[in-house]
């Protein structure tokens, strides 16, 4: 996989030790596998987008016979499926190796021993907890901005007279 220098900050994700260590990802593969991953790559590519942080989401498919491996961009967040006989942890610490000593890199998995092998190797890890943690704690950052710029809006048109709010609505209608 090429990189691209635009991120300074990477963060690869173990995606199937990421569901099933979130409760809800988890109860979502009990029904569909595929909708769990659908759902872990929707809350990856909202954390890229407020993080500016390079998301890629890496899943096993070592067992699938004949499997070459693939690849795939989704809304900006990179995602892989390894090819036969290679894990997803094997998959991260190869790139790791590549660009763990120039580039800062996190690993979010809860696997120990990947853990260790992660830090090793130039990374930084953050266990799946600690992520899902993040996650909430940008969420709540991100509503709070939204509720703030919202009561400034609302303080703002109560302040002014009608015909600057009928030349604003015009303005506005004439720009979209």
């Amino acid at each position: 996989m090429k990189r691209k220098d635009k991120y300074n900050e990477y963060l690869f994700v173990d995606g199937y030790n990421i569901i099933n260590s979130w409760e809800n990802l988890r109860e979502l593969s009990n029904l569909s596998l595929e909708v769990a991953r659908e759902e872990l790559i929707d809350i990856m590519v909202e954390y890229q987008h407020y993080t500016g942080i390079k998301v890629i989401i890496v899943f096993d498919a070592h067992m699938v016979k004949s499997n070459s491996g693939k690849s795939e961009n989704i809304k900006g967040v990179d995602v892989v499926f390894t090819k036969e006989n290679e894990t997803a942890d094997q998959y991260i610490e190869k790139v790791l190796d590549e660009i763990g000593r120039v580039k800062s890199v996190r690993v979010a998995t809860s696997d120990w021993m990947e853990q260790q092998i992660v830090l090793g190797r130039g990374g930084t890890r953050i266990s799946a907890r600690e992520l899902e943690a993040e996650i909430k704690g940008h969420k709540r950052i991100m509503k709070l901005k939204k509720t703030t710029e919202k009561m400034k809006n609302e303080l703002l048109i109560g302040r002014l007279d009608e015909e600057t709010l009928k030349r604003l609505n015009k303005w506005r209608k004439n720009n979209l």
